[in-house]
């Protein structure tokens, strides 16, 4: 398989006709080998339009949707960026092309250690996905891996003034991509597109019991 070529084809066929403008996105994703961020066995779907298992509870998103939600973005090359649940660390390979610089948050040292070992230079913590990085904060972009019920209040409290927060949120059946921008110390949301990015585990409201 002609990895090369099907990187090209990729993105030819799954990014450039699905509104995704962003030239320095474009060329960041044709720089990144997304076949070295799975497992050998599943190299040959890491180019196809589908989600990859990565881990538990991990996938590397489709081409589409990876790259719609990072084009909502508009990354800057000055933007402090945050990747929350990183994975092995394929988004923040291309995010790290695109920001001045990438903070990739994990939930333990050995998934941490995944993602230093795929991206050298990036700056990797292990910790609470809901809590982010506040130490490292405030961020001008915020990245999550995943689908959420309910987008934690931290998150949002971690973007800069004009910072954007781009997640997809489960609403009933449909996940739908929303897009927060911080202004005047609050943040507001779009719903640019839907999407069927996988939940991210844990991340599901709690149980409501009625009298």
């Amino acid at each position: 398989m002609d990895l090369e070529a099907a990187r090209t084809a990729m993105i030819d066929s799954q990014v450039r006709p699905n509104d995704v403008t962003d030239r320095r996105l474009i060329s960041a994703m044709a720089g990144v080998a997304r076949e070295t961020f799975v497992a050998p066995a599943k190299r040959a779907s890491a180019y196809a339009d589908v989600m990859v298992e990565t881990g538990p509870g991990r996938w590397l998103a489709a081409a589409r949707d990876f790259s719609k939600l990072l084009n909502s973005l508009a990354i800057r090359e000055t933007d402090r960026a945050l990747d929350i649940a990183a994975g092995t660390g394929y988004s923040a390979a291309v995010i790290a092309k695109l920001a001045g610089s990438v903070v990739a948050l994990e939930q333990d040292e050995a998934a941490a250690a995944v993602i230093r070992q795929n991206v050298p230079g990036v700056d990797v913590v292990a910790g609470s996905l809901k809590a982010g990085v506040a130490a490292k904060g405030p961020f001008d972009v915020i990245f999550v891996n995943g689908a959420v019920e309910e987008v934690p209040q931290a998150w949002l409290d971690q973007l800069a003034e004009g910072g954007r927060l781009a997640v997809v949120v489960a609403e009933g059946g449909v996940r739908r991509a929303r897009l927060y921008t911080r202004s005047g110390g609050k943040a507001a949301y779009r719903t640019p597109f839907d999407t069927a990015i996988p939940m991210l585990p844990g991340f599901e409201k709690a149980a409501e019991f009625l009298l």
